[in-house]
């Protein structure tokens, strides 16, 4: 396949392997991309990911263990990996996107920023274990359009026929494009491992092209170097569907020519307009709910926005908006994404926004809600600094002082950005940072 290219492919794989992240954009603006940069791969003068504004490399830093993470700031997220999104051709317009094999989350996040709240994004992992993760990062990174579901791709297909106007299949593959950043993948690898992979891959995007609306696109891609399973899945995906053509690609990165690992990527569209199989598709069909919507009236909700959440603030104009989407499942309310579909019979993780739930005698926000949130949509917020001790305590549970002023709910940040909640009450905040993610 390489030729010539062969050795300097060989040898880079005696250097070890590239390392990024990416700016979450939805929560940095652009005018502090280099310094949250900067900050984050503890270099002075990182060098940016070439093809995302926002995403930069490091060497010996661990954003993962930085606060800012913790606050939905980045996602680290190999370079190449974030390559397939940039072809699937995302905007804010108000799309309904399905990520078909999504977790752990970096494409997910990534098509969210793109989407910016707007529309639907349906994030789906067949194996429940991975889905969990999936949904933990879709909510550390205040993604606030998502259905996270666990279903075989098989049973989405009648659930969603003809329904998408973007597919991103990250298929499950051999992985060797992955041998220099994860030895295990080589144990892992065969001959019969490749045939396999190959075969699952055929089902996964016919899957996908039954759920696409006319018109639509697909991207395909793999971390995975094998021709079966890149341009033979293409092609064999081309021979059993007449209506698709390739409109980029495909695209192989190779480690020694490109700043990351091994990954491959095309994007493929559907050649009609208007009507599939004879369905004809309304472009923005809304889906029965199954459900009465929530309502904002209800006493305990209200006072808590009347209290919390400030009135000129954008969440609170969301809300009011939204109220439609407000639903309710036994104890908790969320808001859900536009376009929401009936949900019934699916196994779903995450509906939008979970609001919060409601316990005896009062309404308490969840995580959640706090990670969509900024300074200025709340009433009352304790603002700490990045190196702080303050900061440490808080991730590990511990109570804060604030004014004595300052009564009842609160936002708790690290330089401006959301890390999870606060009760304030004579000049001690309680801590509602959740357990389970406490350090």
């Amino acid at each position: 396949m390489l030729g010539s290219d062969h050795e300097a492919f060989i040898d880079c794989y005696e250097k070890p392997p590239v390392k990024s992240f990416r700016l979450n954009r939805r929560k940095v603006l652009p005018v502090d991309y280099a310094r949250m940069g900067r900050i984050l791969a503890e270099n002075n003068a990182p060098e940016e990911v070439s093809f995302w504004q926002g995403a930069y490399y490091y060497d010996d830093a661990r954003p993962g263990s930085s606060p800012y993470h913790e606050a939905g700031i980045c996602y680290v997220q190999e370079a190449s990996a974030m390559y397939p999104v940039t072809l699937l051709d995302v905007d804010d317009s108000g799309m309904k996107v399905l990520d078909l094999c999504a977790a752990p989350g970096g494409k997910s996040s990534q098509i969210a920023e793109l989407m910016n709240g707007s529309g639907l994004l349906v994030s789906n992992e067949i194996i429940p274990s991975r889905a969990s993760i999936l949904s933990e990062n879709m909510e550390r990174m205040g993604v606030e359009n998502a259905l996270v579901i666990s279903s075989d791709p098989k049973d989405l297909i009648g659930r969603f026929p003809v329904f998408f106007d973007r597919i991103l299949v990250d298929a499950p593959c051999s992985g060797e494009g992955m041998f220099r950043r994860n030895p295990e993948a080589i144990s892992e690898w065969s001959p019969q491992n490749v045939t396999m992979c190959a075969g699952r891959q055929d089902m996964i995007l016919d899957c996908a092209a039954a759920m696409l609306a006319p018109g639509g696109r697909i991207v395909y891609s793999t971390c995975t170097f094998s021709n079966e399973e890149d341009e033979g899945s293409i092609e064999r995906f081309l021979s059993r569907h007449s209506d698709f053509s390739i409109c980029d690609g495909p695209h192989r990165l190779f480690p020694h020519t490109f700043k990351g690992e091994g990954h491959f990527a095309c994007a493929l569209e559907h050649k009609g307009a208007g009507n599939r199989n004879g369905v004809t598709v309304p472009r923005y069909a809304s889906v029965s709910q199954n459900r009465p919507p929530f309502s904002l009236s209800n006493a305990l909700l209200s006072s808590f926005l009347d209290e919390t959440i400030a009135k000129n603030g954008r969440f609170y104009d969301k809300l009011t908006t939204g109220s439609d989407r407000l639903l309710g499942f036994g104890d908790s309310i969320y808001l859900a994404p536009e376009h929401m579909p009936d949900i019934k019979g699916l196994k779903v993780l995450r509906a939008g926004i979970k609001l919060g739930t409601f316990k005896k005698n009062r309404f308490e926000p969840d995580h959640a809600l706090s990670h969509v949130l900024g300074c200025d949509d709340v009433c009352s917020y304790v603002n700490l600094y990045g190196d702080s001790n303050e900061v440490r305590q808080y991730l590990s549970g511990m109570t804060l002082n604030c004014d004595r002023d300052m009564k009842g709910w609160c936002l708790v940040c690290v330089d401006g950005f959301p890390l999870g909640w606060g009760k304030a009450a004579g000049k001690v905040v309680k801590n509602h940072y959740p357990r389970g993610l406490r350090k």
